[in-house]
């Protein structure tokens, strides 16, 4: 499946079997509880993972929080 991630074209064959955003998460080896998704414009709670279905193409923003400094 071709997505559109942070700008960059991203190809995921195994998305074909589990086309879920929860999948894409644990393909992209992301922690969940460090991320804020964006799906086609529309921001996803992480609760809306394992039921939003990604289509060839779609567009996601994914941001990834960060700890540390001062």
């Amino acid at each position: 499946m071709n997505l559109l991630i942070n700008g960059r074209a991203r190809v995921f064959a195994e998305l074909d079997s589990d086309p879920s955003l929860s999948h894409l998460i644990d393909l992209l080896q992301l922690k969940p509880d460090r991320v804020a998704v964006e799906h086609n414009g529309a921001i996803v709670a992480r609760a809306a993972w394992k039921e939003t279905l990604l289509q060839a193409e779609d567009k996601l923003e994914i941001v990834q929080f960060v700890g540390g400094g001062r």
